[in-house]
């Protein structure tokens, strides 16, 4: 899926569907909590990912994880927006690994989009799920010479 397929507008309803539907394909056997994710790269490319749980706790893999490794294989570095849906009474957010993960690849004021399977959203940023986040410039070392 490519970001020209939707316009500016409803873009962000776009990757939302997108994380609608591959939610449906979530492997979540233990919890029945599947969950949806899909990024839109600066390519303008969509990367969907979905949860995965494994009967060994806690070796599953999370919608967001799934997306972002998608993103990575096929050349992307760079989120431009970020949606995660999930069957749930209120919005969730990404666990704090994710939160982490995010970073990684976006910057503090990146979109995120949050919806439930009911319609309900909350719009927020990388950067306020995260603040704080551990970044690059902590390993920074200084050398004296």
């Amino acid at each position: 899926m490519r970001a020209a397929d939707c316009c500016e507008e409803g873009c962000a309803m776009t990757l939302l569907q997108a994380a609608a539907r591959v939610r449906e394909n979530a492997h979540a056997p233990y919890s029945g909590f599947k969950v949806g994710a899909a990024i839109r790269s600066a390519d303008g490319a969509i990367h969907l990912g979905c949860n995965v749980e494994n009967v060994a706790y806690p070796e599953g893999t999370c919608a967001e994880a799934g997306a972002i490794a998608a993103m990575c294989a096929a050349g992307a570095r760079d989120i431009a927006e970020v949606a995660v849906i999930a069957d749930s009474p209120e919005p969730v957010t990404p666990c704090g690994g994710c939160r982490q993960k995010l970073a990684e690849f976006a910057a503090p004021d990146t979109p995120v989009i949050l919806g439930t399977t009911s319609g309900r959203q909350t719009r927020t940023t990388v950067g306020a799920l995260l603040p704080g986040a551990f970044g690059r410039d902590h390993l920074a070392t200084t050398r004296e010479g």
